[in-house]
């Protein structure tokens, strides 16, 4: 008899929001002290685009038009799976909020070097004119290299 075995994932989003003179969106996680994008949990009724606005919006007080999907990480510590959406601002002004100590546009150089490996990747990625989506593994900190399997 084989037993089933019952794994959860929980959804996120993240939105990568850039404006038009290069610099990024990112905030300082009330939670932890670093320094992501935007992001959250998708809720269960929720469409994914329109997760990605709320979450951006929730946490920053900017809002954005979503513009195309970037990459999907999953933090194999954690069992979660992180959608990174390229977004445009379109209107708001840049707020803290219970989840945020700092909401900052900086250039995303200067951005990636306050991040850990597996978010920072999530910048560069929405950077590059690629029109498949990244696909990549982490541990929440450092990026975890496909064994081919």
């Amino acid at each position: 008899m084989h037993r089933v075995r019952k794994s959860l994932h929980s959804v996120s989003v993240v939105g990568v929001v850039i404006r038009e003179d290069g610099r990024v969106l990112v905030i300082r996680r009330a939670d932890n002290g670093r320094w992501e994008p935007p992001g959250g949990v998708l809720e269960r009724d929720e469409k994914i685009e329109v997760g990605v606005c709320r979450e951006v919006y929730e946490e920053t007080g900017i809002k954005v038009h979503v513009e195309r999907l970037t990459g999907v990480y999953k933090n194999m510590t954690m069992g979660v799976v992180a959608l990174a959406f390229r977004c445009r601002p379109n209107g708001g002004r840049e707020q803290l909020s219970d989840e945020s100590t700092a909401v900052e546009w900086l250039p995303p150089d200067e951005a990636m070097t306050k991040m850990s490996e597996a978010h920072s990747v999530r910048i560069a990625d929405a950077l590059t004119d690629d029109l498949v989506p990244h696909i990549r593994t982490h541990d929440g900190r450092k990026l975890i290299e496909p064994d081919g399997n």
